[in-house]
């Protein structure tokens, strides 16, 4: 079959927690998460979609420590920007400006604090628009 083309770059997945959970991610342990909504800055230099789709899934090996979270909240939107470069980091730095990020998650391959971020509904999306990312939509989700 013909593969569309690998869009690469970042992504921000938009996550609620309904609930209020202590969860252990990985090595990190135990954190304790408050219910709302959360973003998760990543990167896939290899695919957005594919990436997109794993953390999709139910049915994944435990690697990153967003793969944790996702067993307990619910992505309902993902964004993206295409790009060689990986700029996760820049991304990360814009939503730590104004939201509190959870510290030492999904960052220990960098000198970030945080690739998780809390905020109300409202301000992480202003802030999605701000940085000009697109939505991802259908087929992934």
């Amino acid at each position: 079959g013909s593969f569309g083309v690998l869009m690469n770059g970042s992504y921000v997945l938009l996550m609620e927690l309904t609930t209020s959970e202590r969860i252990i991610i990985g090595k990190r342990g135990e954190i304790q998460f408050p219910s709302g909504w959360y973003v998760y800055v990543g990167s896939a230099l290899n695919g957005i979609e594919q990436r997109v789709r794993r953390h999709l899934s139910s049915s994944k090996k435990m690697h990153w420590h967003i793969d944790y979270l996702l067993q307990n909240a619910q992505i309902v939107d993902v964004f993206y920007k295409e790009s060689d470069k990986r700029e996760e980091c820049i991304v990360a730095q814009k939503f730590s400006e104004s939201c509190h990020g959870i510290e030492g998650f999904g960052c220990s391959d960098c000198s970030c604090r945080s690739h998780l971020f809390y905020g109300s509904e409202k301000q992480l999306r202003r802030i999605i628009n701000q940085i000009h990312f697109l939505r991802l939509n259908a087929p992934v989700l």
